[in-house]
């Protein structure tokens, strides 16, 4: 044992090698230390526990080098989704598209106008750079952007009615994601829920009841991602509006997910544009940017103009704003918007919702064809639904076509797990006892790295 013990190299050896001299080039000098450390002593772990072990730096070199590739690797990288679910929360929900990643680079690798004004050659406010698109876009008179939906009702709520009342229909007090539910958000800005109505029923002279000289502000949730069905009635938001403009009191719009587009025209029904929203003369109106507009993580507030400067000012804002890189991909996907056509082509969220179905059984046909190359298995395509996701559209399903793998060497519940550890991670789901991968989330230039990986998975 002790003669063992000293065949074991130092760490001042092994450092001095040639292969520590590669792998210092490679990784951190504090991780390259570590791994060595590891690997030393778990053999002299082993040798006191009298096993044969080897202990020449070429036996330790595969495993040391294996190691630090493990400490190095980054734990935020990129997957192949292939669930169907366009707008996957837990996947980092919408892909950017190519012009928002190009302007993020260009802003972010180095200085910017971000708060400064060149006309003037002093300090100015970097919103400045998003309102005349959310103006041209949305058709409101005015806008801002804070860092997500949920930051921007906070704004809102505190700025309008902090200390006063918030009209708010009983059927409309949702959960938002998270476990954070309107009722919370409502608290933390300070003011006070007044629940109007019942849960699948609420009037327009359920609010007129509800009115005191407390009334600060009416607010409208948008049944984002959940519907109620049967015995139910709401109201519209033109006649809380014109409620609103009797009364003087302002009147919100949380639209949740937001679509600029009018997805009913595509049919995809259910998600009001925030554009017929703004002309409704809604006072805000907040909605997502991460959701079904395709962009970054936001939360995007749009107004009339008194409204908008009441939240400009205050100091909430500075808590919640964006910083460069978001307003950067969040100015390049509402440039898209200014020629629909151009967003129904360039953002990869709506490119995938819209594909008509026979273009996505085309796609999982060549799916199909590249793995039935070098995988053993029974490989078919089949019809299945698929989901937004995100919370965006509960009740609508899409028409989609999946690449189903079953009878192979292993379950389709190790197949599963397997692809799910690889490397890129690619996730699937299981539908009776067959594994799916569903065409419609999965990218051309993502065909063969999926091949590679489902192959490994089953036969590596």
């Amino acid at each position: 044992m002790k003669e063992n013990l000293r065949k074991l190299p130092s760490v001042d050896e092994i450092l001095k090698s040639p292969e520590a001299k590669g792998w210092l080039a490679e990784h951190p000098r504090p991780y390259v230390l570590e791994a060595v450390r590891k690997a030393i002593d778990a053999r002299r772990k082993a040798i006191v526990a009298g096993k044969k072990v080897k202990t020449t730096l070429s036996d330790m070199a595969p495993e040391i080098a294996c190691t630090l590739a493990g400490m190095s690797a980054y734990s935020l990288r990129p997957v192949i989704n292939a669930t169907g679910i366009v707008v996957h929360t837990n996947l980092g929900r919408s892909a950017l598209p190519l012009g928002a990643l190009e302007n993020i680079l260009r802003i972010a690798s180095g200085y910017s106008t971000l708060e400064y004004d060149t006309a003037k050659g002093k300090r100015g406010k970097r919103y400045s750079h998003i309102q005349r698109l959310l103006r041209e876009v949305t058709g409101a008179e005015d806008g801002i952007v804070v860092n997500n939906n949920a930051a921007a009702v906070l704004l809102c709520l505190s700025a309008m009615a902090k200390g006063k009342e918030v009209l708010v229909s009983r059927g409309e007090l949702v959960e938002i994601g998270g476990s954070f539910r309107v009722p919370e958000v409502m608290e933390q800005g300070g003011a006070i829920l007044k629940e109007v109505g019942a849960t699948n029923k609420t009037h327009l002279r359920d609010y007129e009841k509800a009115i005191t000289l407390e009334t600060a502000l009416i607010l409208k949730v948008h049944q984002s991602n959940y519907r109620m069905t049967g015995f139910t009635e709401d109201v519209s938001i033109e006649d809380l509006v014109k409620l609103g403009r009797e009364r003087g009191i302002p009147v919100m719009y949380d639209l949740g997910s937001g679509s600029i587009l009018d997805l009913a025209q595509h049919g995809i029904p259910g998600e009001p544009p925030v554009r017929k929203v703004v002309q409704s003369g809604a006072d805000l109106v907040t909605f997502s940017g991460d959701k079904l507009l395709g962009g970054p993580q936001a939360g995007i507030i749009v107004g009339n103009k008194d409204a908008i400067e009441r939240l400009t000012t205050h100091p909430l804002l500075r808590a919640i704003r964006i910083d460069k890189m978001t307003l950067a991909a969040l100015e390049a996907v509402f440039l898209e918007y200014v020629d629909e056509e151009w967003a129904t082509h360039n953002i990869p969220t709506l490119v995938m919702l819209l594909k008509k179905p026979e273009d996505v059984k085309k796609r999982a046909a060549k799916i199909a064809k590249v793995l039935k190359k070098d995988i053993k298995a029974d490989i078919t395509v089949i019809e299945d639904e698929a989901f937004a996701g995100g919370g965006s559209l509960p009740e609508f399903t899409l028409k989609t076509y999946c690449v189903s793998v079953k009878g192979a060497k292993r379950s389709s519940s190790q197949i599963e797990e397997r692809l799910r550890k690889g490397e890129p991670p690619v996730i699937a789901r299981i539908k009776e006892d067959a594994l799916l991968l569903d065409a419609r989330t999965i990218a051309e230039e993502e065909i063969e790295p999926l091949a590679t990986c489902l192959k490994t998975a089953i036969e590596g």
